[in-house]
This record gives structure tokens, sequence and C-alpha cells, in this order.
């Protein structure tokens, strides 16, 4: 019996061993470690304020990436406390390791100021330089009319700017 036993365990020890292994990978998240909603940021420097942040819904991932999927809203300030400018997108993304961000949609900018805005369907803005451009189709309107045109490149302010192809005529705003 003790040999039977034997035989058995070790008939079943074989087949076991030879059938397939399945090898599996380890599955990398790569989704958001945190999620937040209805976000309100303040932004300061020298314990004054430089820009507000609103947010309907923020992804932080584990590089330090954010995403911006219900669309975003800033504003602006001077040294002053002044509001100086807004920015509206219908979706953003932060890209931490460039200090560079992205908004889509219908992306807006307005220089309170200059009572001049900006309209495209994706802008970078770039912290580090200051600076704000895109490669997409642009309007620009202003008290002195209308500029069209694809591709821009300017100061995050609007204080200056080049399109760089004009594919419209300044028209005059009434």
């Amino acid at each position: 019996m003790l040999r039977y036993c034997l035989f058995i365990f070790a008939l079943t020890t074989f087949f076991y061993s030879c059938r397939n292994k399945e090898v599996t990978k380890a599955l990398i998240y790569e989704g958001p470690m945190s999620e937040h909603e209805n976000v309100l940021m303040h932004y300061t420097e020298n314990d004054r304020v430089k820009a507000i942040l609103k947010a309907k819904k923020i992804f932080q991932f584990q590089n330090g990436d954010e995403e911006f999927p219900a669309g975003i809203y800033l504003e602006f300030f001077d040294k002053t406390g002044k509001m100086t400018s807004t920015l509206r997108a219908n979706s953003a993304y932060h890209f931490k390791n460039e200090n560079k961000w992205r908004g889509r949609g219908k992306v807006e900018i307005k220089n309170i100021d200059k009572n001049q805005q900006l309209n495209s369907e994706e802008l970078f803005w770039f912290p580090g330089t200051r600076k704000i451009s895109t490669d997409k189709f642009v309007t620009i309107t202003d008290a002195e009319g209308v500029v069209y045109g694809t591709g821009l490149e300017a100061l995050e302010d609007m204080s200056t700017y080049h399109i760089k192809n004009i594919t419209g005529n300044r028209d005059i705003v009434d």
C-alpha cells in the first residue's frame, strides 16, 4: 500500500510539473495617485498672491504631473495685487519635469489692462520663461480690431507677441 501511495504521489507530481505555467508580468499602475474636486489654490511668492487656480477636478500622478480634465481657470496678479490677466481652458495638463502647461479645447487668455483677448484650441505656457506658444489657429481681439493667424509666440501677459502665419486682415472692432 505504501508503494502504491508513493507511486500515485510521484505520478501526480510528474504531471503537475509538466503542465504549462503562465508567467505573469507585474502590472504597473500608471493612473492618478490622487484625485481632487472643486479645487481653489493660491500661488504666492514673497507673501504676495501671484495666481489663483480654480478647477473642478485634478488628477495627480506619481511623477508629479497634473491633469485637469474638467477645465481650468487662472487669475494672474501683479506686485500690487491687481489682477492683470485670466486664462481659461476646457482641459489642461501640467508637465512637472518640463515646467510646462498645456491648455486644450476652448483656450482663452484675457489681458485686463489692454482689454485684449487671445483664443486658440491649444496653448503652451512656460512659467520659467514667462512665455506662451502654439502652432494652432489663434484669434487676438483688442480695441484696434481682430488678428487671425496660425502659430504664436508671446510673453505670458501678451505685452508682446508674434503671429507666425497671419491668415486674415485686421478688422476694426465696433
